[in-house]
């Protein structure tokens, strides 16, 4: 065999072993992020992840668990966009979405979602596409799309059965379904189960915007006027809601506000705790008492609660857009948000007896209908604030006078006077 031949064979077969490594190198890499809570949740995202991974010829999946269920989730993907280090594709809380649009580091899908003709967005709850299609730049909800929402929650009042036998008085639920479930009725509950003995409370609800500001949309108040431009917490309404909660303090048939009432829910301590979908795995794993979970009371202006979520969106820098608009969608399929809201910490976001069918199948004795019904007919979107600086308004600012007023350090008609002179600094003009 001549040299000439060998070095032909040679070159021939460094063509060849190039050629495959030039086939594996233009495999796409996509990196996606959530925020889990638990070893469970990240679990199922892994597992999400392979099975997408394994059913996508060019393409390989790389799933990140992301860190604490505090900010420190939302400043670490900031920080990580800014140095260009951030992956294709993550979750953020709903109420975060402006913050991140605003700052131009998500990619707008608007023109992916029109050129696919078999994405419809009419399969999610309309209340999360209308705050994922609103436009900034022109006040609308044409021209945007930030993301697809990835689950649903409601707010309801998980309570312990046995404390209510004990006091001798319906459950919740009972009184929802007798017609006469009202913040009357309700405080008068919670007094019977805390005269039950020392260190047993009627209700808690822990400290934060969530649980406060649905008893002021019951009152028929709000946090913002209608355009979501400025204050409005200067009302009859928000103070008429505000004595009501102090009174549950003052009369002491709630956990002391500021107390984190979960512990001593789980303990068999409070009767009624207000907390979200989430709050259910842990209540299954904990409770050794008989408990279920009923919508909340009906206030002056009815019942009020909130759908809250959070959307998977798509770095502004991917390289890969195409790749990252197929990942959302895969995301966000029936089967992904079955088997996530399988742990029983959510629902779907897409609308539908189908979408809710493995829920009810994992969980037949819990009233889900506690949180479906508020879903469908009462829950607002939990909104992102893209006229204002929430963070400021909220954490800074309201969140620490409410604290006040709830523990008896600051008048509801002092809180109503004067909050939104403190608050008007912190909103935009204009679209």
């Amino acid at each position: 065999m001549s040299k000439r031949f060998i070095s032909l064979l040679l070159l021939a077969s460094l063509v060849i072993g190039f050629g495959a490594s030039v086939v594996s190198a233009q495999d796409t890499t996509l990196t996606w992020r959530t925020r889990p809570d638990n070893q469970a949740e990240i679990d199922v995202y892994t597992a999400l992840s392979q099975s997408i991974d394994e059913a996508w010829d060019g393409v390989n999946l790389e799933y990140q668990a992301g860190g604490t269920e505090t900010s420190g989730y939302q400043d670490t993907l900031l920080a990580e966009l800014a140095a260009g280090t951030a992956p294709d594709v993550f979750w953020i809380p709903g109420a975060d979405l402006a913050s991140f649009a605003s700052r131009g580091v998500l990619l707008n899908l608007n023109d992916l979602a029109a050129a696919d003709s078999a994405f419809d967005a009419s399969i999610f709850y309309p209340q999360q596409v209308a705050e994922l299609t609103y436009n900034a730049e022109t006040d609308s909800n044409e021209g945007a799309l930030w993301g697809l929402p990835r689950d649903a929650s409601a707010m309801a009042l998980y309570y312990n059965q046995d404390l209510f036998d004990e006091a001798g008085i319906p459950n919740p639920q009972e009184r929802l379904e007798a017609g006469e479930w009202t913040w009357e009725q309700f405080k008068e509950d919670a007094a019977a189960i805390t005269e039950l003995g020392d260190g047993i409370y009627g209700y808690g609800m822990n400290a934060w915007w969530g649980n406060w500001e649905l008893f002021i949309n019951a009152a028929g108040g709000s946090y913002f006027t209608e355009g979501r431009d400025a204050c409005n917490l200067n009302s009859p309404e928000v103070e008429n809601a505000l004595t009501f909660m102090r009174s549950l303090y003052e009369d002491g048939v709630a956990v002391p506000y500021g107390t984190d009432s979960e512990p001593p829910f789980v303990a068999g301590q409070v009767g009624m705790f207000l907390n979200g979908r989430w709050a259910t795995p842990g209540t299954i794993a904990q409770a050794e008492f008989n408990w279920n979970v009923a919508e909340v009371p009906a206030g002056p202006a009815g019942q009020s609660n909130f759908l809250f979520w959070g959307a998977y969106v798509v770095n502004a820098n991917t390289a890969h857009p195409e790749e990252a608009w197929q990942l959302l969608q895969q995301l966000t399929s029936l089967d992904a948000q079955q088997q996530v809201s399988a742990l029983g910490a959510n629902f779907p976001s897409r609308q539908g007896e189908e979408a809710l069918a493995a829920v009810m199948a994992n969980f037949p004795d819990l009233n889900n209908a506690a949180f479906t019904n508020a879903i469908a007919n009462y829950a607002v979107a939990e909104a992102p604030l893209w006229k204002g600086d929430f963070g400021q308004i909220n954490w800074n600012t309201v969140e620490p006078a409410i604290t006040q007023v709830l523990s008896g350090e600051l008048a509801p008609a002092d809180f109503t006077a004067n909050i939104c002179g403190q608050i008007e600094q912190y909103f935009t003009s204009g679209s």
